[in-house]
């Protein structure tokens, strides 16, 4: 039996920011959160409250944005450069004719311009809009039409490739920047537009409620949605990165998630920031190896990353894991989908600690529901809310209606009482969308949960995700979990097929890790241990041994788009699906 990896000593400066929950959550009041923050002028700004609060500070000094390039090049920031960098793009912005309001988008790999761009945008009152990379054309077209862009930061590759063809189709942009000194014809180049800039910028007074940043989330059908968030989402993003993250001055902060999600923005960006961190940003994707050096060389503290990352990472297998150290890990959390048991389980034995699931989504702008360092981790569970948020566990009635369901383990959609700092204000030209997800003061979200009698919450699935079968309510995510404790099975996702008898039959996915192959002998395998784990009426019946499954590039498996494709129905928006980059 391998020797366990012993986690960090916890030193007294290292006791949990969130020592004592139920206390902490009884006191809370969002007005107190907001007295956190410096604010400016009397409003609130994202880019003071990030970089320049700290840069006129005591920790002006401190590495803010330590950039590790693929190809080994490395670039820091202190907080005071960073105000200097970021206050010449807002007054380039300015020179570009530019007004509080217009939309900057960000279409670039993970470089440093992309992350000072951000910045200096939110600080001179533009709404930052970040794509991912990897999108086509359409994707992209369709966003920034929407979005009304009017100036996009790019590479000159990317513009060549995918803008410059669409160009014609978006009446509203204004300018390109690239960030390298070749621009193509039609371009500006970054250091063009920045080195003639001052690098003293006052930021304005900034309403708490101005939009500050939009996100773009897809649809099981048509166009993908456009959440709006507002500056006041700082305050959320400060108190979560403090209580769930457990960040606090110095540390060194690595999200893996690309600010073309909205956790690369909210926690990729701007938590850390605001918490007086070092931000550790790689510009590569995905490689065990590499990851496992960055978190030991760069001595890494907290670490923030997603479900499908893990699980290629327990593939990746024990002893990779063992030619590493991390003694300056104290913390390891996960978003996106759900964390199957046995991640959990394998962080704790293999990493010697547990990952830490956390649940939110693009429309709440920031953590919802935690496990914290202070609290037991029930793997599998999603935690318990954050301090300020109300949540219930609800039925839906007729005409918009619903009820309440105070029973332990009852199965129901989750709702928060709605007026958090950070949700969204609306979708992106679609009002009558965005108040169908209220209800009576409540925010709806589409999730279907059960809470436990310790006030632990348990994913169940998307309510359009969860499968009626012979009269059973099962959840996707009890089942994949059963599938993944085999050792054959890597990942897995599960969807309702169309049964003549039962309604719906329970057919799972599967993909394997290596030193395995697909075999009829595998599935009947497969099938008699989630029989004899969950019983037969929730057991699939069906099991495909597949290649890869589908996933966003965010790392979230597509469960709508394997049952479209299982059934010959219409695939709906698949522009966030992963694929190589062009």
């Amino acid at each position: 039996m391998r020797e366990r990896e012993q986690a960090p000593t916890v030193l007294p400066s290292h006791r949990p920011n969130l020592q004592d929950y139920e206390r902490t959550r009884a006191t809370h009041s969002w007005e107190d959160a907001r007295a956190e923050l410096q604010g400016l002028h009397g409003g609130i700004n994202i880019g003071h409250e990030a970089v320049d609060r700290h840069a006129n500070g005591t920790l002006a000094e401190q590495p803010a944005l330590r950039w590790r390039g693929k190809t080994g090049e490395r670039r820091d920031w202190t907080y005071q450069r960073l105000q200097a960098d970021t206050n010449r793009f807002a007054n380039a912005l300015s020179g570009l004719g530019l007004r509080p309001g217009d939309t900057v988008f960000l279409l670039a790999p993970r470089v440093p311009e992309l992350y000072i761009a951000a910045l200096g945008a939110l600080k001179f009152g533009a709404v930052v809009c970040p794509l991912f990379s990897a999108f086509g054309p359409e994707p992209i077209k369709t966003r920034m039409l929407k979005g009304r862009a009017k100036v996009v930061l790019t590479t000159a590759r990317l513009y060549t490739r995918k803008l410059a063809p669409i160009r014609a189709a978006l009446p509203d942009l204004r300018e390109v920047i690239v960030v390298e000194d070749d621009a193509p014809e039609g371009t500006v180049s970054w250091r063009e537009i920045t080195d003639p800039a001052s690098d003293d910028f006052q930021i304005s007074v900034t309403d708490p409620q101005a939009s500050a940043l939009l996100h773009f989330t897809s649809g099981t059908t048509g166009m993908p949605k456009g959440a709006v968030h507002v500056h006041e989402a700082v305050v959320v993003h400060r108190q979560t990165g403090r209580y769930v993250l457990d960040l606090r001055p110095g540390d060194v902060f690595w999200c893996t998630a690309d600010p073309g999600w909205v956790t690369g923005t909210s926690y990729g960006i701007v938590a850390p920031l605001c918490n007086g961190c070092t931000l550790l940003v790689y510009e590569g994707e995905f490689d065990s190896t590499r990851w496992y050096q960055l978190l030991s060389d760069e001595q890494v503290n907290v670490w923030y990353t997603a479900p499908t990352a893990i699980r290629m990472l327990m593939k990746a297998g024990v002893e990779l894991a063992d030619r590493f150290e991390r003694p300056s890990l104290r913390l390891i959390a996960s978003v996106g989908e759900p964390l199957n048991p046995e991640a959990v389980r394998w962080s704790s034995e293999v990493l010697g600690q547990p990952i830490r699931d956390n649940w939110w989504q693009s429309e709440t702008g920031g953590i919802m529901i935690a496990n914290y360092r202070s609290l037991e981790v029930k793997p599998g569970s999603m935690g318990k809310p954050i301090p300020g948020i109300e949540t219930a566990v609800i039925q839906r009635g007729p005409e918009r209606s619903f009820s309440t369901l105070e029973q332990s383990g009852e199965v129901g959609e989750l709702a928060l009482r709605a007026g958090w700092p950070s949700m969204f204000r609306g979708y992106l030209g679609e009002d009558e969308r965005y108040q169908q997800c209220f209800v009576d003061g409540w925010y709806l979200t589409g999730d279907l949960v059960s809470r436990d009698d310790d006030g632990y919450f348990w994913f169940v699935g998307r309510a359009d995700d969860v499968i009626k079968s012979a009269g059973h309510l099962v959840g996707p995510f009890e089942v994949e979990s059963a599938l993944v404790e085999h050792p054959a099975v890597a990942e897995a996702a599960v969807i309702g097929k169309p049964h003549e008898t039962a309604g719906a039959i329970v057919k799972a996915f599967v993909g394997l890790n290596p030193g395995y192959e697909a075999s009829e002998a595998l599935v009947r395998e497969l099938m008699a241990a989630t029989r004899k784990k969950l019983g037969p009426a929730v057991a699939p019946r069906e099991i495909a041994i597949v290649a890869d499954l589908p996933k966003t590039r965010s790392g979230k498996i597509m469960r709508r788009l394997l049952k479209a494709r299982e059934l010959g129905l219409e695939e709906g928006d698949t522009s966030t699906l992963e694929g190589p980059s062009t």
